[in-house]
């Protein structure tokens, strides 16, 4: 028999407003017809089905919160019909009561695995259905919390794939403006030319090099590595890019006119110390830059330079030996009384002097040792007969073949000067 009073907490959750669903499955009308009106009582929405294939049927069209379901029925039985619903995969999970008169523990352990999550044993009372139909209901709520938490989880992750995604399309848009800072990768004046190279390891880097014409046959070449990576430095690469810009020599801080109208430039320990000030005084920002600035005459092969913070520039001698030049120096930004000495050198004819980050001589290698300076010079000299840009190119192969990888942890870059003379 089933009996009792009703129950105001049944039939419904705190997660699910509605009453909640419930689909008796029975093929005893007299035994689903006291379900039914006990359940109805109690504050669910029942559904009678008198077969298992009835019942399977209508959780093909319908979502139920609960199913009650006898054992033992004509043709499909509850266990059957229990592990064909849970095949399907639903995503609404209802919540299986099976009726049985079975209490052999190899019987229990069949059910459950089958997918059933309680058992209620025939006579049915009205306290023990109440008592199994509370613990399904905290089973519900919580199923239903977690289906809305994780579709909120999904409409989040949505989101966020949709800003990644604009995210994306901004880098590779930002990536495509500071490939156009370095506009000329390669230029001729005949007794010289100079050729860049500028690979960011990300979508953006703090990596730049250029070059500007100062008037009478001399060129500013440099290379310069800000603090950092990412979008941070990719903006301060594009701020430097204006101070030493040859499209709008007003804005270089390196150019000065001459007393007579003549295009001049400041010293390159000038042009150093102009930077410096510039980033404490005008910026103010955190970040700071190594660079290796050089001022060339396309006349007779004389430079000058100033090294601050950066790797060591080099000459590459046409016989093949290579020079360091500079004493490293402090990067720009980081000291008000920082100061630079200039070297001064000469290139002849067949020379090649270049500006190179840290990118290369800071790559580790496979053991987890970096390449170092020596290393670099060793790939230069194994290199020495190739033009300036397959030069550069062989370098980088060789770089990856050295790391393993050709996802370098670091942006690399540098530039050539190749002097042929007058």
């Amino acid at each position: 028999m089933i009996g009792g009073t009703a129950l105001p907490e049944l039939g419904g959750t705190a997660a699910h407003q509605q009453p909640l669903r419930v689909l008796v499955v029975d093929d005893s009308k007299a035994q689903r017809k006291l379900l039914a009106m006990s359940l109805s009582r109690w504050g669910f929405a029942v559904t009678e089905a008198v077969s298992a294939e009835e019942g399977l049927a209508l959780c093909g069209t319908q979502s139920f919160d609960i199913i009650l379901s006898d054992w033992m029925m004509d043709g499909m039985s509850g266990l059957e019909f229990c592990r064909t619903l849970r095949g399907l995969g639903h995503e609404d999970y209802a919540y299986f009561i099976l009726l049985t008169s079975k209490s052999e523990k190899a019987e229990i352990a069949n059910g459950l695995e089958a997918g059933a999550d309680d058992f209620l044993t025939k006579p049915v009372t009205a306290d023990e259905l109440r008592a199994r139909l509370r613990a399904g209901e905290r089973i519900i709520a919580m199923q239903q919390e977690l289906v809305a938490k994780n579709r909120l989880l999904g409409a989040t992750v949505q989101q966020l794939r949709r800003a990644h995604d604009a995210l994306g399309r901004d880098l590779v848009e930002a990536r495509r403006l500071q490939q156009a800072l370095v506009r000329d990768r390669f230029r001729d004046w005949g007794s010289g030319a100079v050729t860049l190279f500028l690979r960011p390891s990300g979508h953006v880097g703090g990596d730049l090099v250029g070059f500007f014409e100062i008037g009478e046959g001399r060129v500013g070449i440099y290379s310069v590595d800000v603090s950092g990576h990412g979008v941070a430095s990719a903006m301060m690469t594009a701020r430097l890019a204006g101070y030493l810009s040859g499209q709008v020599p007003g804005q270089n801080l390196a150019l000065r006119p001459m007393p007579d109208g003549r295009p001049g430039s400041w010293p390159p320990e000038d042009v150093a110390a102009r930077l410096n000030r510039t980033m404490l005084e005008d910026l103010r920002v955190d970040q700071y830059f190594t660079m290796a600035y050089a001022e060339v005459s396309l006349a007779d092969g004389h430079l000058s330079l100033v090294q601050a913070g950066h790797p060591h520039p080099l000459i590459l001698r046409a016989d093949g030996g290579v020079e360091r030049l500079g004493d490293g120096g402090l990067p720009i930004g980081l000291i008000a009384e920082a100061r630079h000495d200039r070297v001064d050198a000469r290139l002849n004819p067949g020379d090649r002097l270049l500006l190179l980050s840290d990118g290369f001589t800071e790559c580790p290698g496979r053991d987890g040792a970096e390449l170092g300076e020596d290393g670099l010079i060793a790939l230069l000299r194994l290199n020495r007969h190739l033009a300036s840009q397959q030069l550069l190119d062989a370098l980088v192969w060789d770089l990856a073949a050295y790391q393993g990888s050709e996802d370098f942890p670091d942006d690399i870059s540098g530039l050539v000067f190749d002097y042929r003379g007058s």
